[in-house]
């Protein structure tokens, strides 16, 4: 994963409205980046963790971004309506194997999480969602 310190790389992704996303677009706030799928255990389990963190936080201040790596469309936005999902839900179609953003982001596993200061610089890089709980706590 990329380390603290680092300027993020940016990227532009279809939300789950098919509406045009770009990371840059959230400059000036902090940003909690999750990298994640429908089809990961993993991903599914944090989701409540995630969500609680998303319900506790100021949004004024705090962007939560999420990319799935759902090879399905289909498979992502069905997930994201049946849970419920808040934050802007983006979706790369190439697959986490396959994908420019997650070799940018040097993602080798899911659920990888970041949290990006308003500058577009890494605060924090993780695979464990308590650690990126407590980090985002420790901002309030």
């Amino acid at each position: 994963m990329l380390k603290p310190g680092t300027s993020v790389p940016d990227f532009t992704l279809n939300d789950v409205n098919g509406k045009t996303v770009s990371l840059s677009d959230f400059k000036g706030k902090k940003v909690v980046l999750q990298f994640w799928a429908s089809w990961c255990p993993d991903c599914r389990a944090e989701m409540p963790l995630i969500k609680s963190m998303q319900a506790q936080s100021d949004p004024s201040e705090i962007v939560f971004v999420a990319v799935s790596f759902d090879r399905s469309e289909e498979a992502f936005s069905s997930y994201v309506t049946k849970n419920d999902l808040k934050g802007v839900q983006l979706y790369d179609p190439a697959g986490m194997r396959d994908s420019a953003i997650a070799k940018s982001y040097k993602i080798t596993w899911i659920p990888s999480l970041y949290l990006i200061d308003e500058k577009g610089k890494v605060m924090l890089a993780t695979v464990v969602a308590d650690k990126l709980a407590e980090a985002v706590a420790d901002l309030k």
